[in-house]
């Protein structure tokens, strides 16, 4: 049976951080209106094909063509070499999604509330050094497009990339950090190769890092495992290291696949999880200020790393305080699959905390609504939108609430609460609330 793959853009240009808009005024306003246009109808005529089911009788070989056509205009579409084998049977997605999300539903990971930096890593120019970013150290670090879609590529040798902040030391007492990143090929890689979260401060280049090797074998060489290393400080600023079971690791990997990151550190607590299932946990840490990510591999192109999606939020406001004191909870961590209104398997944790709620105050009942920046038509938008909200009560109601206690409305963009015309206002539109009812 035929599998159709649509390849479309996202709702909206690229998300907003502290810092973007001196680099992002050097477009010039009338080059960035045409782009968001282009942008914009390339969203409208996918989505529309999703709504209408008017393709579904394209083969794969067609989708995979439109896939790698999806990039910036006038640029080369840098398509990672091996990336048909990522292509897999519905059966086989069905199975990876359902083994995801039982790691989801199990976490203790809770996303940050208020986001000060979020780079979904769309529409910027293929060959170019990403936008969001300042370049440590490394040979190389560049946009290409993966299956489709554009992600940063890192240099294989100690390719290092830090967030371009307005402050020197921008990571409050507490906070989340999220990133996607590459789990490369079979027999690609070796305890040689790990992607490293790297928190520090001006007087500490270390305070925490963590070294993940996704190292993947369906017959497992001598010594190649994958696992997570760590190191941290202290309070007081004594070293020290540890690692994760191996085991711990290893059912989560899939081969020419995504693999969800996330930390969270709360005043002198550290953890660390994959998929949503926790690797490092660490009572006792000294406080960092800032943040980078680090590759670590050998110079075969299969073997490098690729990151997407990277998110950093201050701690989360228990739900229950939030209804209260607003009346509604408004979240951005149910998240979506681009253009689509299928959830990915990290939503399960804010759906699950929403689900528990409900579960311990049974007189509960809420509004649903999903919410658009202004990028993209209301013909787009608003039945997006709604068949967002209607995913989101059908993963509830899976969760064991009654569908009677949930509205679901789709509100497009009709109702931002910031300015659409910068990636920070329309970061914080892209949202979903649960206006109690």
């Amino acid at each position: 049976m035929k599998k159709l793959f649509i390849s479309v853009a996202m709702l909206s240009l690229l998300s907003g951080y502290a810092g973007a808009q001196g680099l992002l005024g050097r477009l010039g306003e009338r080059a960035k209106s045409a782009l968001e246009q282009k942008i914009g109808n390339k969203v409208e005529k996918g989505v529309n094909d999703m709504l209408e089911g008017n393709s579904g009788k394209k083969s794969r070989k067609k989708a995979g063509e439109e896939a790698d056509a999806a990039v910036m205009p006038g640029t080369e579409a840098a398509v990672m070499p091996g990336s048909e084998a990522a292509v897999m049977s519905g059966s086989d997605r069905a199975s990876e999604r359902k083994q995801v999300q039982t790691g989801y539903a199990k976490t203790d990971f809770v996303p940050g509330d208020e986001i000060f930096f979020d780079d979904p890593v769309e529409n910027e120019k293929v060959g170019e050094f990403p936008l969001h970013w300042d370049f440590l150290s490394g040979e190389e670090c560049e946009i290409i497009t993966l299956n489709g879609e554009q992600v940063i590529k890192l240099s294989g040798w100690y390719g290092t990339i830090a967030p371009l902040m307005k402050e020197a030391d921008y990571l409050p007492e507490e906070f989340t950090i999220e990133f996607d990143v590459w789990s490369p090929a079979t027999g690609g890689s070796s305890n040689n190769d790990h992607i490293d979260l790297i928190l520090s401060s001006e007087e500490n280049s270390e305070i925490v890092v963590v070294m993940l090797n996704p190292a993947f074998n369906e017959e497992p060489l001598e010594g190649s495992q994958a696992d997570v290393i760590y190191n941290f400080l202290s309070p007081s600023g004594d070293p020290r290291e540890g690692r994760a079971k191996g085991e711990t690791l290893a059912p989560l990997i899939q081969p020419d696949a995504w693999l969800h990151v996330a930390a969270s550190f709360n005043k002198r607590a550290f953890k660390y999880y994959v998929n949503g299932v926790r690797m490092v946990n660490l009572p006792n840490v000294m406080r960092p200020t800032r943040m980078a990510l680090r590759s670590v591999s050998n110079c075969d192109e299969k073997d490098r790393f690729y990151l997407k999606n990277i998110r950093m939020a201050k701690g989360a406001v228990p739900l229950y305080d939030r209804l209260m004191s607003d009346g509604k909870i408004v979240t951005y961590a149910i998240t979506f699959e681009t253009g689509k209104a299928d959830l990915k398997p990290e939503a399960m944790i804010e759906i699950n905390r929403i689900a528990k709620l409900m579960q311990e105050n049974p007189g509960l009942e809420f509004e649903v609504q999903g919410h658009c920046d202004a990028t993209g038509s209301d013909r787009v938008n608003d039945p997006l939108s709604q068949k967002r909200a209607e995913a989101i009560v059908a993963a509830l109601v899976e969760q064991g609430i009654a569908q009677t206690r949930l509205t679901p409305v789709g509100k497009g963009s009709h109702e931002p609460i910031a300015s659409n015309g910068t990636d920070e206002g329309r970061a914080r539109n892209r949202r979903v609330e649960f206006v109690k009812k």
